[in-house]
């Protein structure tokens, strides 16, 4: 099981966090203010970020908060609930060479926890962010929460994953990401 998160073997994934599915989901707001701060801090450390989107067609694209801040190249479409089903991820991931995935996104106990176990099954350190997912149903999120972790995935928050990714303080970054983690 993984220990801690470290900026120069992690990637971030954002999870379907689309225009039809992000407002239906229990708090909303706290997953886009989470993975607003979670894809800046990923920016500011060079830490790759890839968003995927399940049948935008009929979801729609992902919300505009977070799609504003990656280029268009990150965003994979998907029509399996698993984005490890996904040959284009999976190929990305590999060419990055990372071994630590942060996953955040909706809805928890669908495509984010069907996600998380077939990567970590596929040999990767996934650490699930809390704080920045969710479902339409409390007991939805609840049940998946446990049984990601049971499986070997790390259950972490936002302020985690970004003191992690840091690593110390008094630094440049440091300074860059202390207003993101203030917000």
């Amino acid at each position: 099981m993984p220990v801690t998160m470290q900026a120069d073997k992690s990637a971030l994934i954002v999870i379907d966090v689309q225009e039809r599915l992000c407002p239906a989901m229990n708090d909303p707001r706290r997953v886009l203010h989470n993975g607003v701060r979670l894809v800046m801090g990923a920016q500011r450390l060079d830490i790759p970020v890839l968003l995927t989107e399940q049948y935008p067609q009929g979801i729609g694209p992902t919300m505009i908060d977070l799609r504003s801040l990656v280029p268009p190249e990150a965003v994979i479409q998907k029509m399996t609930f698993s984005a490890a089903r996904t040959p284009e991820l999976i190929a990305r991931l590999r060419e990055m060479g990372v071994t630590q995935l942060v996953i955040m996104g909706t809805e928890a106990h669908v495509c984010v926890q069907q996600t998380a176990l077939e990567l970590a099954e596929l040999g990767w350190e996934v650490f699930v962010v809390l704080d920045a997912c969710s479902s339409r149903k409390v007991a939805d999120q609840d049940a998946a929460n446990a049984r990601m972790a049971a499986n070997g995935c790390s259950m972490v928050t936002t302020e985690m994953v970004l003191f992690e990714w840091l690593g110390e303080a008094g630094t440049p970054a440091f300074k860059d990401i202390l207003p993101i983690i203030k917000q």
